[in-house]
């Protein structure tokens, strides 16, 4: 082979490894634009404190409020998109006695009552992300029934069975962000 052949073969492999680096590049930029994460420091405490997958609670903060922190028209507040009455029931349970309304709005706060009730979930659970989440969405009377009407019939209460639409979509966001965020930020997220 002559020089100016090896040349060629050189500067075409150097042009597809450039290539192949940027398409790398802008593959992980539009990832991150569609799956945001802030608050990363926080999420990794928490998840730390409470035995939680960093990735869940970033799932869970994606589906609520995609890291928009303004309140839902159904009162809920914060990054975790906690109701007031949730968070008093969660102040009472970790004997939080300072606890207003207007503490939801600081993200750590949030995520820290929210990955607290998480946590509550999948212990009464016994760490069944899918049954945690669905009651996080749809609430734990709601969970408990359906959970009981299965155990009834024999079987299992299975994603497919949750009576709500809603509820079944919340679960498989969740859930499939939570895959998207160990494979998107790893490094932030404290799983490397």
């Amino acid at each position: 082979m002559s020089r100016r052949t090896l040349a060629t073969i050189a500067a075409v492999a150097i042009g597809v490894l450039a290539t192949a680096f940027a398409v790398s590049r802008i593959d992980t930029a539009v990832r991150k634009l569609a799956l945001p994460l802030n608050h990363a420091e926080v999420i990794r405490e928490q998840a730390a404190e409470k035995h939680i997958n960093p990735a869940l609670i970033a799932a869970v903060i994606y589906a609520e409020s995609k890291f928009d922190p303004r309140p839902s028209t159904a009162g809920a507040e914060g990054l975790m998109q906690i109701l007031p009455d949730t968070a008093r029931f969660i102040a009472h349970l970790s004997g939080g006695t300072r606890f207003v309304a207007s503490d939801l709005a600081t993200p750590s706060i949030n995520v820290a009552y929210g990955s607290y009730y998480l946590r509550y979930l999948l212990d009464h659970y016994d760490g069944d992300e899918m049954l945690a989440l669905a009651a996080y969405n749809a609430g734990l009377a709601n969970v408990d029934s359906w959970v009981a009407h299965a155990g009834a019939a024999g079987r299992r209460l299975t994603m497919d069975a949750i009576p709500f639409t809603e509820t079944r979509a919340y679960v498989r966001r969740v859930l499939d962000a939570q895959r998207a965020y160990r494979l998107t930020y790893p490094r932030e997220l404290g799983l490397q």
